[in-house]
């Protein structure tokens, strides 16, 4: 984008999709606007402050921001149109567009577009790759829907973007709002493929259309759907764990609770090499896989690619430990849809210990389409010795649909014979857990779209030490 397109507005500027991509903007010279229901609020101040210190303005959602001189209103998927800046922009004819066709702008104008799809584990793999590409010297353009600790620094507390080199452009790339229909990827990753935002048909549809626009697919083998895709896609780069037909595996898996041990084989060479994976659970060993097949069809050396990866920090929410206190770990989760739960439930439930979990489901919407799959994940996964409090879902005001609940939910769970507990306010779920703790056991925060769930996972953490004192 030329800098004469400049200023633009960003609607909704503080979420997770929306920041980095305003962020990218402000570092190459743009003059960067923006409002948010949630700033309004009085919701994250540390996020907008750290957009004010970028020389970024912000407005109240009211419309007085969207002035004359500014040439576009960006918004996301989630902004609807009777926002007032969104009526403003309409009143003064100022082009109204979506965040997603400006980043595929961006994306698709690199030489080297490396585009992270699938249901689960997109920002984590995209987030490894950035940092492949960063430890070999390439100096990636990156923007992910997750902060990556890899390049947190002082001067960027939430480095969900990095700016880099126009050339090099790696991203998470979203099928929720069918926007992934957008980029034209070099290399595309598709971890998996299951139920979230919209029916397995359509699912299938969009992520089948965005392999076939890429120039090199790389598929996982682990996942039914994903691999179900090699036959319309034979020159595939393919991963798995401990899959001797795949491009790239795992063997002699040794998972603890802060990470994997493991021997990454690349069946081409022959090479082998062991990684010490500073992430637990065999969801990100796959992961990991993923990320390395992208990087070697960057042309990244096969013993940096995997050396890259032992210096790998992780994303913030996902399986995020905040702390202990009294012998209780706190952990905050990005988990929200079945397959996501299903692999965090899988990883706690390697090690000793109860789990005692505060689910915010993630929006009215996705629990209407999601709430029978969520129910049996649940009962599946849970355990009997194990809590789940249900608290209302994310809502930030709007005219979605909001006649299936969290105490649908319960019920569905509880139907089932599960055992699950509702209660409508997230600070009495959060009090319910501190009161039944004990020395052991590990509370999680689990639920996504809402960045108040980590200080809500602090704050629990907090109440466990006062109890202590």
């Amino acid at each position: 984008m030329s800098l004469s397109s400049s200023p633009l507005f960003f609607c909704a500027i503080g979420g997770s999709g929306m920041m980095p991509l305003a962020l990218m903007m402000k570092a190459r010279g743009v003059d960067v606007r923006g409002s948010d229901r949630a700033r309004d609020q009085g919701r994250t101040p540390e996020r907008f402050a750290h957009l004010e210190a970028q020389g970024i303005s912000l407005f109240p959602q009211d419309g007085s921001g969207v002035t004359a001189d500014v040439t576009q209103l960006i918004v996301s998927s989630a902004v609807e149109e009777d926002v007032p800046d969104y009526q403003e922009a309409l009143k003064k004819d100022i082009p109204i567009r979506k965040r997603a066709d400006l980043l595929a702008e961006m994306f698709n104008a690199a030489e080297t577009g490396i585009a992270v799809g699938g249901t689960s584990g997109k920002s984590t793999t995209a987030a490894m790759i950035g940092w492949i590409l960063e430890a070999v010297g390439k100096k990636p353009s990156i923007i992910n829907g997750a902060e990556m600790k890899n390049f947190v620094t002082d001067q960027t507390p939430f480095a969900s973007a990095v700016v880099g080199s126009s050339d090099c452009f790696v991203a998470e790339v979203d099928e929720s709002d069918g926007s992934i229909a957008l980029y034209e990827p070099s290399i595309a990753v598709l971890n998996n493929i299951a139920l979230d935002h919209k029916t397995m048909e359509e699912l299938r549809e969009l992520f089948s259309a965005f392999a076939a626009r890429a120039q090199k697919v790389i598929l996982n083998l682990d996942n039914v759907e994903t691999a179900r895709m090699c036959r319309d896609f034979p020159k595939a780069f393919t991963y798995g764990l401990v899959r001797k037909e795949a491009t790239l595996s795992a063997f002699h898996l040794v998972y603890n609770e802060n990470g994997a041990l493991f021997d990454v084989v690349y069946a081409p060479t022959g090479e082998k090499k062991l990684l010490q994976l500073n992430l637990p659970g065999a969801h990100n060993v796959s992961n990991a896989l993923g990320a390395i097949s992208a990087a070697l069809a960057a042309g990244v050396p096969f013993a940096e690619a995997v050396n890259a990866l032992e210096r790998f920090k992780g994303i913030a929410r996902r399986f995020d430990v905040i702390g202990t206190a009294g012998g209780v770990t706190v952990i905050d989760d990005f988990a929200h849809n079945p397959d996501k739960i299903a692999a965090l439930l899988s990883c706690l439930r390697g090690f000793a210990g109860r789990v005692l979990i505060l689910f915010q489901p993630h929006g009215y919407g996705p629990l209407r389409h999601m709430k029978a799959e969520l129910a049996d994940c649940f009962v599946a996964n849970l355990g009997p010795e194990n809590v789940l409090y249900v608290a209302d879902p994310l809502y930030l005001g709007g005219t979605t649909d909001r006649s299936v609940t969290s105490h649908d939910l319960v019920q569905a769970i509880t139907a089932q014979e599960g055992r699950a507990h509702y209660l409508a306010d997230r600070d009495a779920c959060a009090e319910a857990l501190v009161a039944q703790a004990h020395s052991g056991d590990r509370i999680v925060v689990m639920g996504a779209r809402d960045d108040t769930l980590p200080e809500l996972a602090r704050g629990i953490l907090k109440r466990l030490k006062d109890g202590d004192g």
